[in-house]
């Protein structure tokens, strides 16, 4: 009726299959009471899900103005619990628009899904949670733990500020089209306090500081911090002989809050 056919340009993946949709609906928590995001939602696959599982409203971006006419129909069925925002994710305040509390529910376009989670965990407690559809590869970035390959920025500065779960994962075939990878469902819920005290600030230097250089021991890649990594690791009590990826999250803020007392003293 509207035409929708996926653009690759826009990242988009639609996904019809409501065994996939409702499993996500399912694993976001109680929904009655809750104000959901919804970023990308195309058609309203997902959309459906949640409002058959009762959600009390869902805010959802579209930028697609195709999607915006089936969607608007959707809102006509589900009377003062759809709203549709025409506009692009990337530059809405969501601080403006939605309650301190909500849960964000997404199928992200897989263009714009790590620059739009990392705009969200810029203020993670204004969020209850957040269940979000992944590239495996992105999923296994946030979750994972030091020792692995893919353990990297993403991982620590996700796990320093929420606690994160794979949840499953979805096969390239629930999607039209369907992509060339396969796809993970992921609970991300922000901490009540980060992890390890730290200054993002400096945490965030350290860490880019580290993994630019993640095949060096530490002793050389925090030199492009500008001050003695010799004095920085033994303030940390961080093994100089590591590399960034041997690094667990606490040591890294140890880290961090070396950096930012040698940063003040000299």
């Amino acid at each position: 009726m509207h035409k929708l056919f996926p653009h690759k340009s826009k990242g988009q993946h639609f996904i019809y299959d409501s065994k996939i949709t409702d499993r996500i609906a399912s694993l976001s928590g109680d929904l009655t009471n809750s104000t959901i995001y919804e970023v990308g939602p195309g058609p309203g696959g997902l959309t459906r899900s949640l409002l058959n599982f009762g959600a009390k409203k869902i805010i959802a971006a579209e930028k697609d103005q195709r999607c915006v006419e089936a969607l608007n129909k959707l809102a006509i069925s589900y009377p003062q619990r759809l709203e549709i925002l025409h506009d692009d994710a990337l530059t809405i305040d969501e601080n403006n628009i939605l309650p301190k509390g909500s849960k964000i529910i997404s199928n992200l376009p897989f263009n714009i899904s790590t620059a739009l989670f990392l705009k969200w965990l810029d203020k993670p407690n204004h969020w209850s949670s957040m269940t979000l559809m992944f590239q495996k590869e992105v999923a296994q970035r946030l979750s994972s733990k030091h020792g692995k390959k893919s353990y990297g920025r993403l991982s620590v500065i996700t796990q320093w500020l929420c606690n994160v779960e794979i949840l499953f994962n979805v096969k390239p075939g629930s999607f039209i089209p369907p992509p060339k990878v396969t796809s993970s469902v992921i609970s991300i819920i922000p901490r009540n306090s980060p992890l390890a005290p730290a200054s993002r600030k400096f945490l965030e230097k350290i860490v880019g500081s580290s993994f630019n250089q993640r095949r060096k021991m530490l002793k050389s890649s925090l030199k492009s911090t500008g001050l003695n990594s010799d004095e920085l690791l033994r303030i940390s009590g961080v093994d100089p002989h590591s590399r960034a990826d041997d690094i667990s999250i606490e040591e890294y803020c140890a880290l961090a809050r070396a950096l930012k007392e040698l940063s003040e003293n000299h």
